[in-house]
């Protein structure tokens, strides 16, 4: 029985290890989520700035990128404090990869900003970029919320994921069509693009909703005043439905920014408001990991001593039913009982092993779901000479016009790719 404490013991010691690496994850994600919102901030700017060829938010520009510069230096500082040469952070080697990406994303941003100083860029180039940049930071948050090891942090990270996912959206939606309106007009491709970008917020905000707290899913709900969202709306249904390429369209970019910009503010106070409320629960989750090895050093130390006054505590914490039948002596009444309760303890540690696969592998689904639509969209790139858009529009009407999810339509074309031995790295791994 001992040796069975000593390996419970070892177990718990594990799980804390990575519940503080895990926490630390957690700060790096509240980071990544204020770097993000700086930088959808300064994207915006820097659309309209380029659309109207350096006529409006001249002094906005230096603004932003400052903002930026601030934040950028403290998301460094966090990935610095990841623990980067044990091998034993969970995940490690996807997060930390998606992490050197981003690193050298930010390396190359001032270059990026100097030429949008100097106009060089048009406002797609500059979404590009940017979002490209966003899309990393994202990734890291991904990996995180994908190598989670506790079930109730898993789901907090699945749901943060997917509302910075459909905030950062909704932040390119602000950048296309501010850009559309500062141009005057909204060609095919822009208005194809909004349609696609209205679509997929609505499906981030949906898992959103399934895997958050219920008083966080109606927070979302009643986030944005109902005057605010009727005309946000309003120049929505312009965009996507002025004749394609007209110029008799009035300029709308700065009554839009800032209804987008309000709603995306909203989305900023919940998005942090989610960080806080994760990074309390990891605390508390090494809390209780840590009171529980106390108890299981406690109860290892009852056992070598075989005292009543040490065994006690841990007795009453555990099961505290005495031998029944033949008369026994207090040392062996003592050792019976200390064995059921290691017993016990082996028993529910394995139940909770198993209750948090289980969580775990349903948190887990919504990722890895995410990852076979993108990969599907990668193959149909690749292969039809698609955009983005096009082949999510692709993947998502062949899922309606038969009847199947948007997932099983995805694996078939990942399926199909793989009979064909394609080797453009979107194989399933």
């Amino acid at each position: 029985m001992p040796s069975a404490l000593k390996f419970l013991i070892a177990a718990r010691r594990c799980e804390i290890h990575g519940l503080e690496q895990l926490a630390l994850t957690c700060e790096l994600v509240s980071g990544i989520g204020q770097l993000i919102h700086m930088l959808q901030r300064e994207r915006g700017v820097s659309n309209v700035y380029s659309a109207s060829r350096g006529a409006r938010f001249i002094d906005q520009l230096d603004s932003r990128i400052a903002d930026s510069d601030a934040v950028e230096a403290e998301v460094r500082a966090g990935f610095d404090r990841l623990d980067t040469e044990s091998g034993l952070l969970p995940g490690g080697a996807r997060l930390f990869s998606r992490i050197a990406a981003v690193v050298h994303g930010l390396d190359a941003l001032p270059a990026l900003r100097d030429q949008v100083r100097a106009l060089e860029l048009s406002p797609e180039q500059i979404l590009e970029a940017h979002t490209r940049l966003i899309g990393g930071l994202l990734a890291v948050v991904f990996e995180a919320a994908d190598s989670a090891g506790d079930p109730d942090v898993s789901r907090a990270l699945v749901a943060l994921f997917n509302f910075m996912q459909g905030k950062e959206l909704a932040g390119q939606e602000r950048a296309t069509v501010a850009a559309g309106f500062a141009l005057g007009h909204f060609d095919a491709a822009r208005q194809h693009r909004l349609v696609h970008l209205i679509d997929a917020q609505q499906r981030c905000f949906d898992i959103f909703a399934e895997f958050a707290d219920p008083a966080s899913a109606a927070a979302w709900r009643d986030s944005l005043p109902s005057a605010d969202a009727a005309d946000l709306e309003r120049l929505r249904r312009m965009a996507v439905s002025v004749q394609a390429g007209s110029t008799a369209l009035p300029d709308g970019s700065e009554a839009w920014f800032e209804l987008a910009t309000r709603r995306i503010d909203a989305m900023k106070l919940l998005e942090d408001r989610l960080a806080v409320e994760l990074l309390h629960l990891a605390e508390r989750k090494t809390l209780e990991a840590q009171s529980a090895l106390e108890d299981h050093a406690a109860l290892l130390a009852a056992f070598a001593s075989g005292e009543a006054a040490h065994a006690a505590p841990v007795a009453v914490f555990f099961d505290t039913a005495k031998p029944t039948g033949e008369e026994v002596s207090l040392g062996d009444a003592l050792n019976a009982q200390l064995g059921r309760s290691i017993l016990d303890l082996v028993r529910a540690q394995s139940r909770r092993l198993q209750d948090m696969g289980d969580e775990l592998a349903r948190a887990r689904g919504a990722l890895a779901e995410r990852k076979i639509i993108e990969r599907a969209k990668g193959v149909l790139m690749k292969h039809r000479d698609l955009s983005e858009d096009q082949a999510y529009r692709m993947l998502r009407q062949t899922a309606m016009d038969r009847g199947k999810r948007l997932v099983e339509v995805a694996e078939a074309v990942l399926g199909f790719s793989d009979f064909l031995g394609d080797e453009s790295g979107t194989r399933r791994r």
